[in-house]
């Protein structure tokens, strides 16, 4: 039987997976390829580090360039994360002609140009599936699946550490630092969580959606970000009260050639599938202008979702390969040339939709009348009040849900009404997807 021998780099969590899974599957991997994927040598930096999957020493490796340089291994596994050097590793893989899969969607968001110019330049190619949404086939069905359609909206609930602390705040009546320590010890959360927490991690997966949804580069600072950190318990269950579950969403959405690229906590409508999406689970909404919506479903992340990924690209290449295809067949992003629409990013100023604004008050006579007053000078119109019941005889929770308006309006409102003495806190400002009704 033709085998494609494989060399991988980095053998933490997802590494140890993906060699589980060469174990575990490989009668069903021949019998779907015609041939054998052989692990030629796996590269760490401590193999001192206890680990669940065993590994014969004969297949260790010191560096990863031992591996890179292997004329018999025709594919590197990518799998160390966003550290030093690792750009350079790749870049010189597929310099030296091999193919790369990657997980490793920090470094795509930032240097996608870089790595696949040189991967176009090199004639290698590089696949990297496992670096959104775990074990869901999201950037395949971009790539693939929905070629034929033009790409018109894509709502991303791409991080599951977000989701587990939103759905314990929601169902267990939490505070975001006691979900957020649950999700530390249930090991859903890193000790310093501020990559998951306040967006960055799904920016980045977003700037990779939107290279395979609308064939964008856009640099991770154009891309909109607000976390979770701020929003409180009473926010997810008044939004419950409303009609609306609380989720980090990623958003691309195309309108009348201008491109919208955000990332921030979203109100959605409780009827939609994406609302009901629990604790560590990823979903993405795409909708396509033949296809329609279409929705999918699955782990984000973990030792086995993300492996499964990572072999579906490595299968996908030996394939190639046993096949004798060239490589760049299928273009990274999936496009010949980037923005084929000339599509404008639309400024965060220009977004319209709906908002929910809470805001903690005195409680005396006047003070909604006030915000109301203010609201109605920027032209925003007030759809629904929540007004709670004193606490404290001193303060009061008023909560409220805008019609449509302009978000460059709502932000001038919301710093205005901020400077009102009667107002404690900073107004908590949140949007709403009524579209995913």
């Amino acid at each position: 039987m033709k085998e494609v021998k494989v060399g991988l780099i980095g053998f933490g969590t997802v590494g140890q997976g993906v060699v589980k899974l060469l174990r575990q599957n490989q009668k069903d991997i021949e019998a779907r390829l015609g041939g054998r994927i052989a692990l030629a040598g796996v590269a760490d930096k401590d193999w001192r580090r206890p680990r669940q999957v065993a590994l014969d020493k004969k297949f260790r490796r010191a560096d990863g360039y031992q591996l890179i340089a292997d004329p018999e291994v025709k594919i590197i596994i990518e799998l160390v994360g966003n550290f030093p050097g690792v750009k350079e590793m790749i870049i010189d893989a597929l310099r030296a002609g091999k193919m790369v899969v990657t997980a490793n969607k920090a470094l795509l968001a930032k240097y996608g140009d870089e790595i696949f110019a040189v991967a176009k330049k090199s004639g290698a190619d590089i696949y990297f599936g496992a670096s959104v949404a775990g074990g869901i086939p999201i950037l395949r069905v971009l790539r693939e699946g929905l070629a034929a359609n033009r790409i018109q909206a894509i709502y991303g609930i791409v991080n599951g550490t977000c989701n587990y602390i939103l759905t314990r705040m929601q169902e267990a009546d939490l505070e975001y630092a006691e979900a957020l320590k649950e999700a530390q010890a249930r090991g859903y959360a890193e000790a310093n969580p501020e990559a998951d927490v306040e967006g960055i991690d799904a920016s980045h997966k977003l700037a990779i959606l939107l290279r395979l949804g609308f064939g964008m580069s856009v640099p991770i600072e154009k891309i909109f970000r607000k976390g979770i950190s701020r929003l409180s318990h009473l926010d997810l269950q008044a939004a419950s009260e409303l009609g609306y579950r609380i989720k980090l969403l990623a958003v691309a959405r195309e309108s009348e050639g201008r491109l919208e690229a955000r990332v921030h906590p979203t109100l959605i409508p409780e009827s939609s599938m994406l609302a009901n999406v629990r604790g560590v689970y990823n979903a993405v909404y795409v909708r396509g202008n033949f296809v329609g919506p279409t929705l999918f479903y699955g782990q984000g992340a973990g030792m086995e979702a993300t492996a499964s990924a990572v072999m579906s690209d490595v299968m996908e290449l030996a394939r190639n390969i046993l096949q004798g295809r060239r490589a760049g067949r299928l273009r990274p992003e999936g496009y010949a040339a980037l923005n084929p629409h000339g599509l404008r990013l639309e400024p965060m100023d220009d977004l319209v939709g709906p908002y929910y604004l809470r805001a903690w008050v005195k409680d005396q006579p006047g003070v909604l009348a006030k915000i109301a007053g203010i609201l109605g000078k920027h032209m925003i119109s007030i759809n629904s009040v929540i007004q709670r019941e004193v606490r404290d005889g001193k303060s009061v929770p008023i909560i409220i849900i805008t019609h449509q308006a302009l978000e460059a309006n709502i932000q001038k409102a919301v710093r205005e009404i901020n400077r009102l003495k009667v107002v404690l806190n900073p107004v908590q400002l949140i949007r709403i997807a009524t579209e995913l009704e």
